[in-house]
């Protein structure tokens, strides 16, 4: 497929100066329409969800490590052009974008198969610029092909969030039939919960808000109580999503026997002093999750496509991205922001 660029320029915030959100670290700016590398599709961008770990980057919670970035890596778009050895997409083909952009493929860890660790790994909307923006680009081997069935902004959820509380949900190891603890009931848990159900699982949900704690139920979760209270019964498994580092040793303590705790962020307030008694014998675990692999995107949207996985969403235009993170940050909804491109 040869290169067919879209002209001109094009409107796309960008992390000015990271700070908090409530002052105006994310300013909108006009810049070039991206030109995609040899290997690399350029995206119209029709829908980017609205992640944690946007509000991360752009308050500087991650180190910086693109000036004025752009963030989002939701995102749902179509293809407007590709570089020349891209032959295997055409233009006004539906894709998706997602946090993992690029990795060697060469190194001990993509060759076992663990491409998420790899040491030169590249993630949208933090080492290049992501999809709060009218274009973005993407390698092509790393970008998502999408069903037709299902709307825009109700995929766009599921390509971090929803990839990245599957993997958690692996990692916490949870037994057929297994008692799942979920710490925090944003965008990835309650997409996380739904897979865990489908399979199964009884589900206990433990976070802040009313709102969120009404959706845990509609969805059909068997419990749900404030982040720091005990559940109803003891936990085989335990996934934290709220980056709240006082949780782990709540959660911890909240496992059976045998029981595993993963922390799905990546970002996350210190840790207080475990107990080793309390919080850590009899065999519990604590594991991290770092990012995902394809294999894993590919399992999971395949999995929401049969269990009919769907994100509870709060449209905002993307001419008011700001106000989304806010929003985000406050607790302002349950389930995940989309921001739908209002520009183009």
């Amino acid at each position: 497929m040869t290169d067919s660029t879209a002209a001109g320029t094009m409107r796309a915030w960008s992390v000015a100066a990271p700070g908090p959100v409530e002052g105006e670290p994310l300013r909108l700016v006009r810049r070039p329409v991206p030109v995609p590398g040899d290997d690399e599709l350029l995206v119209r961008v029709r829908a980017c969800g609205v992640c944690r770990t946007d509000l991360h980057v752009t308050e500087g919670d991650l180190p910086a490590r693109r000036a004025g970035v752009t963030p989002g890596h939701e995102v749902v778009g179509e293809v407007a052009g590709a570089g020349a050895a891209v032959a295997d997409f055409t233009v006004g083909d539906r894709v998706g974008v997602a946090w993992l952009r690029r990795t060697d493929g060469s190194c001990a860890y993509c060759r076992r198969g663990a491409e998420n660790l790899c040491p030169r790994s590249e993630y949208t909307g933090w080492d290049a610029d992501g999809g709060y923006a009218e274009y973005t680009t993407v390698p092509a081997a790393f970008a998502y092909r999408l069903p037709d069935a299902v709307e825009d902004v109700a995929l766009a959820p599921l390509l971090c969030a929803g990839i990245i509380g599957y993997r958690a949900l692996r990692r916490a190891a949870l037994p057929p039939g297994g008692r799942l603890g979920l710490y925090g009931f944003g965008g990835s848990a309650h997409l996380c919960a739904q897979v865990a159900l489908a399979q199964g699982a009884t589900v206990h949900v433990l976070t802040r808000g009313a709102p969120s704690r009404r959706l845990a139920l509609d969805l059909g979760a068997a419990s749900a109580r404030d982040a720091y209270d005990a559940p109803p019964e003891p936990l085989d498994s335990a996934v934290l999503f709220a980056p709240v580092g006082d949780l782990v040793p709540v959660a911890l303590r909240a496992l059976d026997r045998g029981g595993v705790l993963s922390v799905a962020g990546i970002h996350l307030s210190d840790v207080p002093a475990l107990r080793y008694e309390t919080d850590l014998f009899y065999e519990k675990e604590l594991r991290s999750v770092t990012s995902n692999t394809r294999a894993d995107g590919r399992e999971f949207l395949d999995l929401a496509a049969r269990h009919g996985v769907r994100a509870t969403t709060h449209p905002y235009p993307l001419s008011r991205a700001p106000q989304a993170l806010r929003d985000l940050k406050a607790g302002r909804f349950d389930g995940a922001a989309v921001l739908v491109n209002d520009f183009t």
